[in-house]
């Protein structure tokens, strides 16, 4: 086996893009990748080989990667991209339905060059922000459930190893382009804006955002229309009685200043829900509270993508709009 510096010198990012069939387990009908591995032939034999799993069953390599999100926590901190905990063809779905890409990332723990990659590239402030505003992130570890399968089928050369995919036909898998060795923070966000500017996803993504955008707007002129005559003897009467504040959340009412908020959750789900532009950001942590969803407590923080800025107890009493969440905004939850 190559030295480390022989490895990283002989390092580096290829574009090859692709279809591959996904695994079968994935798919979710109950058969076993590690039988069927001769479907999915390499070209060049890997460098590191990928060490088998403690256990074969399809249950237990397909649960949702939470052990590799603690596990990586544990070394790299919580700054990081927002890598869903939940199976990887659940993210596929989501990236379909917002046309987006998957960014893809397979963790090797004991690679000599992983420590450096996740520390200096893959957690650096302008990587985590390009690619929670721009992509749907999964990563999982090469030694066991779905990132071994993965890490089956596209049996990459070397480490670390990146790769942005898109849902293919029936049961494919389009592999847009994988980056195999170490990059730099500049050179993989470089990588990444290249893709989104020569992809058909961006220019759908565009159009989407814009029709969604006029959609709403148009909701919010028909709603202040209908609401209009019907509420302004009950809005005069109520900003006599209320203070400032409550008279700039009435205003913002009758105006059709509305936040409208995306929040995701880190299993995958989502919610969106409408506020007034002057309400606080306690409002939506309140909102977040009354689902009662399991695994979300009171300890845990808003996070919004691109620019990444962290919201926390200190922060509930800002308004939205000050906030910069007027007219809208995506936030993530990121649980402490």
């Amino acid at each position: 086996m190559a030295n480390p510096l022989e490895m990283l010198e002989a390092s580096c990012t290829r574009l090859v893009r692709r279809m591959v069939s996904l695994p079968r387990a994935i798919m979710g009908q109950g058969l076993d990748l590690m039988r069927n591995h001769h479907q999915f032939p390499t070209p060049n034999p890997p460098v590191y080989h990928h060490p088998p799993p403690q256990d074969h069953s399809i249950s237990n390599h397909l649960q949702p990667n939470l052990g590799f999100l603690a596990s990586f926590e544990q070394q790299f901190g919580t700054t990081h991209p927002f890598f869903y905990a939940c199976r990887f063809m659940e993210v596929l779905k989501m990236a379909r339905d917002e046309h987006k890409f998957v960014f893809l990332y397979l963790h090797m723990p004991n690679h000599p060059f992983t420590p450096h990659f996740c520390t200096e590239t893959l957690c650096s402030e302008v990587v985590v922000e390009f690619l929670d505003a721009n992509f749907v992130s999964w990563g999982g570890g090469v030694d066991q459930g779905e990132g071994l399968h993965l890490a089956t089928t596209l049996r990459p050369v070397s480490y670390p190893f990146c790769a942005v995919v898109a849902p293919g036909l029936g049961h494919n898998l389009d592999v847009v382009q994988q980056m195999e060795g170490p990059v730099t923070p500049e050179e993989l966000v470089e990588i990444l804006q290249t893709i989104l500017e020569g992809s058909v996803f961006g220019n759908e993504r565009a159009q989407a955002e814009e029709k969604r955008l006029a959609d709403l707007r148009l909701i919010q002129e028909q709603d202040a229309a209908h609401s209009a005559s019907l509420k302004v003897d009950q809005d005069r009467e109520k900003v006599l009685k209320l203070g400032k504040e409550t008279q700039d959340e009435a205003n913002a009412s009758a105006n059709g200043q509305h936040s409208q908020i995306l929040i995701r959750f880190p299993n995958g789900e989502r919610k969106e829900k409408a506020f007034t532009s002057v309400d606080k950001i306690e409002a939506i942590f309140k909102f977040i509270d009354s689902l009662g969803l399991p695994g979300i407590r009171e300890n845990y923080r808003l996070v919004s993508s691109f620019p990444r800025k962290v919201y926390g107890a200190d922060q509930r009493g800002i308004n939205l709009k000050d906030a910069g969440f007027y007219p809208k905004a995506t936030l993530f939850i990121e649980l402490l």
